[in-house]
């Protein structure tokens, strides 16, 4: 996991509950009423710790010392937002102000680097929210701000540049990128604000875009058995599917369909056995055919939901900002099956394995299971 140790520099930002009392919803900041550990808002150390799955007991812990003047993000996230990836010989972990360190399993530093000092200050509305993604020994790291706008595609084994590319018109992006398996060679997909694109894994270079502005596109891509599945993110913004392989603008040849609203402003999509199911901001499900894009179902369950929900077992799991995780039964018709309460605020999207779901607070890791 990452962190942030002090309170950093927060800007209010806009919420998603946007009548009425968010907080009596459970949307308020990141660490309401948390001390900030003696730090104040211009420094910090920002952290990579190792947890064993099993007993939850700590393993090790990575400081890296926060470089410069921390810039204001938006308040309910920090430097830390983006989650760490792993090849099984070394974890990437990258964080808001640019820097990115590799570590080897035990927690010791192989490379690390400061783009945030090599290209331009990492400058972008609400604070930097892309993970890395990594293929084939490949790190790919997106940064797309509005001062500097790249992608870049880095060797694992030693942090250095495989490939930079500048976006086209200087777009700018929360999303984090999805390789995919086209009918050619691997493609990195890109929600970006001017639209759905996808890369050539070897070079970064362009290979299709569907052309569509959006303000704050977040929400990453997902897909399955060679569909690509895309919430734009925003307001109540489209989603649609894409088949990969197209070159140029595939809007009216790649594109399966596209319903022109409804998807949720920040989290992304999950697709499980044959349904594609998304959670709005203030808490409506709406599950949608995978093959058409119609709407099977849609129910408001309450909450206000930054996190993207996760499957598995026959179940959707939601987990909301205030502490409940709903639990639903997948399938064509609604059937909500608990609703369980941890006295935390959930913002973090959950993730599973081997029977177990671990869920992530401000400042505590939890794990559900049998």
């Amino acid at each position: 996991m990452t962190s942030q140790i002090g309170s950093g520099r927060s800007n209010p930002g806009p919420r998603l509950y946007e009548s009425g009392d968010s907080a009596a919803q459970g949307e308020r900041a990141l660490g309401s009423g948390l001390p900030g550990r003696g730090r104040s808002s211009d420094d910090g150390v920002i952290l990579v710790t190792a947890i064993d799955r099993a007993t939850g007991r700590g393993l090790w812990e990575y400081e890296v010392e926060a470089e410069g003047r921390l810039t204001a993000v938006h308040e309910k996230h920090n430097l830390a937002s983006s989650s760490p990836v792993t090849d099984g010989e070394r974890v990437y972990a990258w964080f808001g102000n640019g820097q990115i360190v590799a570590l080897d399993m035990n927690g010791d530093l192989v490379w690390e680097r400061s783009l945030g000092t090599e290209y331009g200050p990492f400058s972008i509305n609400w604070g930097h929210g892309s993970s890395p993604t990594i293929y084939n020994g490949t790190v790919i790291l997106l940064c797309y701000h509005e001062t500097s706008s790249y992608m870049l595609g880095l060797d694992g084994k030693t942090g250095q540049n495989t490939w930079k590319v500048d976006s086209p018109g200087g777009a700018v992006s929360y999303s984090t990128p999805l390789v995919v398996e086209g009918p050619d060679s691997a493609e990195i997909v890109v929600n970006s604000s001017s639209g759905m694109a996808g890369h050539d894994i070897a070079t970064g270079r362009q290979l299709w875009q569907v052309q569509e502005s959006n303000r704050f596109p977040i929400p990453m891509p997902i897909e399955n058995d060679g569909v690509i599945y895309a919430s734009r993110g925003y307001r109540s913004g489209p989603f649609m599917a894409i088949r990969p392989g197209g070159r140029g603008d595939v809007s009216d040849s790649h594109v399966l369909w596209r319903v022109g609203t409804g998807a949720p402003y920040v989290a992304s999509l999950v697709y499980y056995d044959g349904l594609v199911y998304m959670v709005g901001d203030v808490g409506i499900v709406t599950v949608s055919d995978a093959e058409t894009g119609k709407r099977v179902w849609q129910e408001r369950i309450g909450g206000v939901f930054s996190a993207s929900p996760v499957a598995a077992d026959g179940k959707i799991y939601l987990v909301a900002e205030g502490g409940d995780t709903v639990v639903l039964a997948a399938g064509p018709t609604p059937r909500v099956i608990a609703r369980n309460t941890l006295n935390a605020r959930q913002v973090a999207s959950p993730a599973i394995s081997g029977g177990r779901l671990f869920i992530r607070s401000d400042n505590t890791l939890y794990a559900i299971g049998q």
